[in-house]
């Protein structure tokens, strides 16, 4: 039996009539660059989250540059991050002219340990930047408690979170700017890049939509340097009619995280994912701290199963961040998390025979 990571093939044929209707209403208008589809999405977005204002950019990415830039962080600024995540977590903060700064991870959560924030804090700190890792959301609460003592800006990397809860509440509506991506491996995915910056701020709303398109307004005079990043008009469309399966999608992948965690529960070799009581996670990854992992991954593959490591060099070991001083050791839960997680496949439409041949491969793996 072949069970791949992800099937976008099983994700789109049931919707593709009205997926394909819409690209069609955008091909006959002709109009690609912020036609209608664009604003209608964001006011959907928005709506579906509770938050003001929305912002659809080119990528995941390019929202994280634009928050940065757009919330004044730039030369030798410092922004407190996690080192357990994806490069752009760390790549907007460095190519805004600032530095990442990091601080380790709780090994249940495998988001920012909000114990260790404080400690992080300097003269030149001027915001955090949690990143809701695989589904979960951070301790919003405390890290704005932290950000408000401080006076620092909160920007959420939100890429693999749309959707979920901390204490009721959405991710991206806590700080000052949460960023989304439409990758199209993320649970809301386009079909092709898409990304997405989300706040309250009329202010850094008005900012945010000058710098996606090269800083001007009006036409040709451009009061900062921005970025030509807007989201296209055939990847709003798309969304936007995805957007409607959203709440179902994610109430499958807990579902079927369920299953797992119940399945797995008896293996000693392997840890199920850590939610918090007070988090609502939408399992972009399912998630396992696991022994011997690369064994394992080989029998996984050679049974057609899909699944794969994030991430395999945390960020303060990256070659491109040596000048910031960091070295093996500095964050040893980061480290640790590394070199023995592995993602399984979570997609909603996993069927029960396929959920059940992962857990079996695993089970005969360590259980012979």
């Amino acid at each position: 039996m072949k069970v791949p990571l992800l099937d976008l093939q099983a994700q789109y044929e049931p919707i593709m009539s009205k997926v394909k209707a819409a690209i069609d209403e955008v091909i006959a208008e002709n109009d690609f660059i912020l036609g209608h589809q664009v604003k209608e999405f964001e006011d959907k977005m928005a709506n579906y989250l509770g938050i003001k204002y929305a912002i659809g950019c080119a990528s995941g990415t390019d929202a994280l540059v634009l928050a940065v830039q757009a919330t004044g962080i730039g030369a030798d600024d410092e922004v407190i991050t996690t080192p357990f995540t994806f490069f752009a977590t760390a790549s907007s903060i460095w190519r805004n002219g600032a530095k990442p700064r990091f601080v380790d991870i709780n090994p249940g959560t495998f988001n920012l340990d909000v114990e260790k924030l404080e400690a992080a804090i300097t003269d030149k700190t001027r915001a955090i930047m949690p990143v809701h890792l695989f589904g979960q959301a951070c301790d919003m609460t405390r890290i704005m408690e932290i950000a408000e003592k401080y006076n620092l800006k909160v920007i959420e990397d939100n890429a693999q979170g749309i959707g979920c809860t901390w204490d009721g509440k959405m991710s991206c509506s806590f700080g000052d700017v949460g960023t989304l991506s439409f990758f199209p491996s993320k649970n809301l995915g386009a079909m092709g890049d898409g990304g997405m910056c989300l706040t309250n701020d009329e202010e850094l709303a008005l900012k945010l939509r000058q710098l996606r398109v090269h800083g001007e307004n009006p036409k040709y005079y451009h009061k900062w340097v921005g970025l030509n990043s807007r989201l296209d008009t055939i990847q709003a469309a798309v969304l936007g009619v995805k957007l409607d399966y959203l709440s179902q999608w994610s109430e499958g992948r807990r579902a079927n995280a369920a299953f797992y965690d119940e399945q797995l529960a008896d293996i000693p070799q392997v840890k199920t994912p850590y939610i918090h009581p007070s988090a609502v996670s939408i399992y972009n990854q399912y998630t396992i701290y696991c022994e011997n992992r690369d064994a394992l991954i080989h029998h996984l593959k050679g049974k057609e199963i899909g699944c794969a490591i994030y991430y395999p060099l945390p960020l303060h070991l990256q070659e491109c961040f040596a000048e910031l001083g960091y070295k093996k050791g500095d964050f040893p839960m980061a480290e640790k998390a590394s070199q023995s997680v592995l993602s399984l496949p979570i997609y909603p439409e996993l069927t029960d025979a396929q959920k059940s041949y992962v857990v079996e491969a695993i089970k005969e793996f360590y259980q012979g």
